[in-house]
């Protein structure tokens, strides 16, 4: 009987020392949590964050605007001293891959449509020269190829009969003083549009309504026709247009941020889709100084050798021209970089293991790799694969926060009278 009552006074008194405990520890939790900053009076306290959200920072505890949770404080001791450590098991779980930092020149390569048009050096004008009326049209419509010397129209222009006959007249001249008019008459006839051809012709033919004929000065290809056989034409009116296609044009629109390293001379590589799985090669003959203000872009024009006249005005063409190499900077696959909108970073890969954030800034962009101007100098390894993941851990850490107080200390720096 009295083991019985012994038994029940110890477990008496057990439950008394376990309450008493509890007691204790919930009043230490309470004191805790009504005061956190006492509970982490010894450790200091970088910031507070949502483990759901641990990319967004708070200076004092609280509850969180994300989840209905307490924040939780990040220590300074829980930090790395620039980044994050991952061991090699999770980076292989994570799919965490690095590439070396190579120094190199970005090919400036460039992918634009263009239109092929009239090579203008090539272009010229049949005018009369003297009121006359269009007896014959050896050309009757447009886009008939002519050669050169070749028979475009006869003329009737009877205000060049006294000239005709002036010349005609001075023809067996024999004094010096003779033979000085008959000079003078024969640059008179040139002056008004003979050519060498008609004025040796003049012999045979009458001093009344004499009939000129315009040869073409080319080869090339009737370009512009505006009159027909029995007009007048007044001095001066243009008959019809020739164009030479030996060479042709091809006119393309250059984006402004890619028509650095794009000069005279640059080689270009020309396709059509009227000759598939052939290429022409062309040359930048220039960038023409102006910039359309709706689409930003700049006219470049390229020269194309065209004797065999397979490309004509108005096919649709695709240029690939090579501008040339920049200088040397810092080249990363695209994939590696972490833009923001306000901030664009890299994570390099120490050879401790560690991963910190680094700020950089970006050049050009060309076949998936980009320049990076400021923020690394070659041979870092950066991580090409996994990094938004490391990047979130670095922002858990402390690591982005920091990288963010010393860009602000720079450009107070910056700004430091």
């Amino acid at each position: 009987m009295k083991r019985v009552v012994l038994t029940a006074s110890s477990l008496v008194i057990f439950l008394a020392i376990i309450a008493g405990a509890y007691y204790l520890g919930t009043q230490r939790v309470a004191d805790t949590s009504s005061h956190p900053q006492a509970a982490s009076a010894e450790r200091e306290v970088l910031y507070w964050y949502d483990p759901m959200q641990p990319a967004q920072h708070f200076d004092k505890p609280g509850k969180s605007p994300f989840m209905d949770m307490a924040l939780q404080p990040k220590y300074a001791d829980e930090a790395g001293p620039a980044g994050v450590r991952v061991d090699s098991a999770t980076r292989q779980n994570l799919g965490v891959r690095t590439q070396r930092v190579e120094l190199g020149r970005l090919a400036r390569g460039l992918h634009v449509q263009g239109t092929v048009t009239w090579d203008r050096r090539l272009a010229y004008a049949v005018s009369a020269r003297a009121d006359a009326v269009v007896d014959k049209l050896y050309v009757r419509a447009p886009f008939e190829p002519v050669a050169a010397g070749q028979p475009l129209a006869e003329l009737l222009a009877p205000q060049w009969s006294s000239a005709i006959a002036e010349y005609q007249a001075l023809a067996d001249a024999r004094s010096s003083a003779g033979a000085g008019l008959r000079d003078a008459a024969h640059q008179r006839l040139r002056v008004l549009g003979l050519s060498e051809a008609d004025i040796r012709a003049l012999g045979s033919r009458g001093s009344s309504g004499q009939r000129i004929m315009l040869r073409a000065p080319a080869n090339g290809v009737v370009a512009e026709l505006d009159v027909r056989e029995g007009q007048r034409v007044a001095a001066g009116a243009a008959l019809m247009g020739l164009n030479g296609l030996d060479t042709v044009w091809i006119e393309a629109a250059i984006p402004q941020s890619d028509s650095a390293g794009i000069e005279r001379d640059t080689p270009a590589k020309v396709l059509v889709a009227a000759l598939p799985g052939e290429t022409f090669d062309g040359r930048v003959e220039a960038l023409l100084p102006e910039v359309d203000t709706t689409t930003r872009t700049q006219r470049a024009r390229v020269v194309v050798d065209n004797r065999e006249h397979r490309l004509v005005p108005g096919m649709f063409a695709e240029l690939q021209i090579d501008g040339t190499a920049g200088d040397a900077h810092p080249l990363l696959p695209e994939e590696a970089l972490i833009a923001t909108g306000d901030d664009t970073r890299v994570i390099v890969a120490d050879d401790d293991g560690q991963f910190r954030p680094v700020r950089v800034r970006t050049g050009r962009a060309a076949g998936g790799r980009i320049e990076i101007l400021d923020g690394l100098e070659g041979g870092e390894r950066v991580v090409t694969s996994g990094q938004f993941l490391l990047d979130s851990e670095a922002s858990t850490s402390g690591a982005l926060q920091r990288l963010q107080n010393d860009a602000s200390d720079d450009s107070h720096a910056e700004h430091k009278p």
